[in-house]
């Protein structure tokens, strides 16, 4: 029987980080962070739940549970779910009187770093927030919260920081708990008369991290406690970083006076990735998968961004999707092209048809390049700006028949000859530079056409 607890809590934390591939629901994963392996014997897994919540949640997804634990410990493995109580009182087995506490080293996810966070627009505040803190822990932006829906990163920028700390900082103790492990720390400690002691360990930390604090939300003892600890820390130039579905003002049941020392920090938002940064996270995710045999070409990649860039988990998803599908439906073969992800996703991808028009042009541009529309049309003609421009007026021109003159009226009342010469510049970049035309492959399937 296998009951070192270090073992097997590594093993419940791969199974988890796996999961929270899977599953886009923050408060179904908060539940399976907080259960555990009890012990492995005879190729069955003993997974312990706090409450029959637990136990729907943990059940619900455990045919995946019991894959992804088999293949960690690289053999068959069939797990049973009990909740706490019910579990130690049938099998009369003798509990800890010890508190346990969730500030375990391997706590933190070593694969979630800065090195393999893909920046852009959308997170670049919050990764470079993030840094900051973690090379000044407690001198500069304390509390640090983030926040943003669910799957966008904040939970990789928590660990991050986490982790180039223990790197940078060795001596620092680092804490990493979720907003409802905290509340059931609190429930715990008070009824074993415990608080103080938990009060303490939390007071000894130079770095504390919280993920999800808004699960804090209404439970006033919890308050209570988190208050003092905040204050505590930060009065002593510990460093906290915190995330969150949404900013403080707006956490429903949080106390005006936690808010107050929420706000007196940075706050800074991760937002849904844009069509570059979906791109570029999609070729991270199969740079660093080092079992991929194939190659995925890039108007497949554009169709997985366009359709799935609500927020990374999606696009992670989808990509998972579509490689299981070319392997297990299709056979092995080299390329992963744009008829194979169209068949994956059928019925899962619903293809609109927007109204093409230069405006919808414009818009489409923009986004893809970070401007505005008045940067479009005006007179600078920067490297970026005016690239943007002539794909544009080749794009209109070519999708939409438009006279060239009516064109550059449309482009800062620029003359017919400056479009054709624009229009003739792209023609010739599509056939001379492979890249540029990759470029413009993306962009029409932005469009549509």
């Amino acid at each position: 029987m296998v009951t070192n607890e270090r073992y097997l809590l590594d093993i419940w934390n791969k199974t988890t980080e796996l999961l929270d591939l899977e599953i886009n629901d923050s408060y179904s994963l908060q539940y399976l962070q907080t259960s555990y392996i009890h012990s492995i014997n005879n190729n069955k897994a003993i997974i312990i739940v706090e409450n029959n919540m637990g136990l729907a949640i943990v059940n619900n997804y455990l045919a995946s549970i019991n894959d992804h634990i088999s293949r960690i410990v690289n053999g068959t493995i069939h797990c049973e779910v009990f909740i706490k109580n019910q579990y130690f009182e049938h099998f009369g087995i003798q509990k800890s009187n010890e508190v346990k506490t969730y500030f375990l080293k391997n706590k933190l996810k070593s694969d979630y770093t800065f090195e393999n966070f893909v920046i852009g627009n959308s997170n670049v505040q919050s990764q470079v927030a993030a840094f900051t803190c973690a090379n000044n822990p407690g001198t500069t932006y304390n509390p640090l919260f983030i926040y943003g829906n669910s799957g966008l990163g904040k939970t990789h920028l928590l660990n991050a920081i986490g982790n180039h700390v223990k790197k940078m900082f060795p001596d620092k103790k680092i804490g990493l708990i979720s907003g409802l492990e905290f509340v059931d720390c609190v429930v715990k400690s008070s009824k074993a008369n415990k608080l103080d002691e938990f009060k303490k360990e939390l007071y000894d930390l130079d770095l504390l991290l919280v993920d999800d604090i808004q699960f804090i939300a209404g439970k006033e003892k919890t308050h209570e406690i988190f208050f003092s600890v905040f204050n505590e820390l930060v009065n002593n130039r510990k460093q906290i970083c915190l995330t969150s579905d949404c900013i403080p003002s707006e956490i429903q049941g949080l106390e005006d006076r936690i808010i107050s020392r929420f706000n007196s920090g940075l706050n800074v938002n991760i937002e849904s990735p844009e069509f570059e940064t979906s791109i570029n996270i999609l070729k991270s995710k199969l740079t660093n998968n080092t079992d991929l045999k194939q190659t995925v070409t890039e108007d497949t990649l554009a169709y997985i961004a366009t359709n799935f860039s609500k927020d990374v988990r999606s696009l992670e998803g989808a990509l998972t999707r579509l490689l299981f599908y070319s392997i297990n439906f299709k056979g092995v073969r080299n390329k992963i092209d744009l008829a194979m992800a169209m068949d994956a996703f059928k019925g899962q991808v619903v293809e609109t048809k927007t109204e093409l028009n230069i405006n919808f042009i414009k818009k489409i541009i923009c986004d893809y390049y970070g401007l505005t529309k008045q940067q479009l049309t005006s007179k600078v003609r920067t490297k970026n700006v005016a690239t943007a421009r002539h794909i544009a007026m080749y794009l209109s021109r070519k999708h939409l028949d438009l006279p060239y003159l009516k064109i550059g009226d449309e482009f800062g009342k620029r003359d017919h000859s400056t479009v054709m010469n624009a229009c003739e510049k792209v023609e010739k970049q599509i056939k001379e530079n492979p890249l540029f035309q990759k470029v413009i492959m993306e962009i029409e399937h932005l469009i549509k056409v």
